[in-house]
């Protein structure tokens, strides 16, 4: 017990000191105001720089401590919002056909625990032939409940066949493999070019009908005519044989000659009688 008490009574009475001495000090100070202020300042202003030079020398020491209770700054707005990197989502079509939505950055949208704010999201999805498809796009929202994916930027769609589809904005259907949009949309393929106002894919993905105004480009898929093969020459590619004995039967046969077609056949001679001279009477002889 006295071990416990002796601490205490020394406390109390070295405050008690210190108190008895502040009291001293106060009532010594002169009763003018103006003269008290002085007084005061002589005694605080040395005391704050001591204070201050102890804390330039103690502050490598004490700065330490400091960091450890540094608390980082939080964003309000991230805080009040869901915000996560690389999501997930995986589920199946109608017909039970595996889709994949991931994205670089999720946020949820306040209020909506179904709706959530993709960064440069992409979809994969499967056709009811089971052709791959994938969706890409700069941004995009996707409700988890109906199973919608709202693409914007710079929306692309390939095709397992090699067929690609760029437009701004599209809306997909997940569950039902379908896809549309109402802004413009170029495609490229294998069997041509076309260039659309809009376009809806329908029957489980293996459709797609462009709509409005449309320019359609095809490829040809027939191969190009070769040029036909120049003929052999003379004596090339045939037997020794076979060639010597053409050229003996042609030494047999003579050519005949030929009258050409535009030849003009000379008249035959006239052979018709001529009418006789009469004959000259005999001269008389004088006698």
């Amino acid at each position: 017990m006295i071990g416990r008490n002796g601490p205490r009574a020394i406390s109390a009475s070295t405050r008690g000191h210190f108190t008895g001495l502040l009291a001293d000090w106060l009532a010594r100070l002169p009763g003018n105001r103006y003269s008290r202020r002085v007084a005061l300042l002589k005694v605080a202003l040395p005391a704050i720089g001591g204070s201050l030079l102890l804390l330039v020398v103690a502050w490598p020491r004490v700065a330490p401590l400091f960091d450890r209770f540094r608390f980082a700054a939080i964003d309000l707005r991230e805080a009040r919002e869901l915000r996560m990197i690389n999501p997930r989502y995986v589920g199946t079509d109608r017909d039970g056909h595996p889709f994949v939505v991931t994205a670089a950055v999720g946020r949820q949208v306040p209020q909506r625990d179904d709706v959530m704010s993709l960064d440069q999201p992409v979809a994969n999805l499967e056709s009811h032939s089971g052709a791959k498809i994938v969706v890409t796009a700069d941004t995009g929202v996707y409700q988890t409940q109906t199973q919608y994916l709202d693409a914007f930027g710079k929306v692309t769609v390939n095709h397992e066949n090699g067929s690609t589809f760029v437009t701004s904005s599209a809306r997909l259907d997940a569950a039902n493999d379908a896809a549309e949009g109402h802004d413009p949309v170029e495609g490229h393929g294998p069997q041509g070019d076309i260039a659309a106002q809009g376009f809806r894919v329908i029957d489980k993905g293996d459709i797609v009908i462009f709509t409005g105004k449309s320019d359609l480009t095809l490829k040809s898929t027939k191969p190009e005519a070769q040029p036909a093969a120049a003929p052999p020459a003379a004596g090339v590619g045939v037997p020794a044989p076979v060639a010597q004995a053409a050229a003996q039967i042609e030494a047999k046969v003579e050519p005949k000659p030929t009258q050409p077609l535009h030849a003009k056949t000379k008249p035959a001679p006239n052979h018709a009688a001529k009418t006789p001279a009469h004959p000259k009477p005999a001269a008389k002889r004088s006698g």
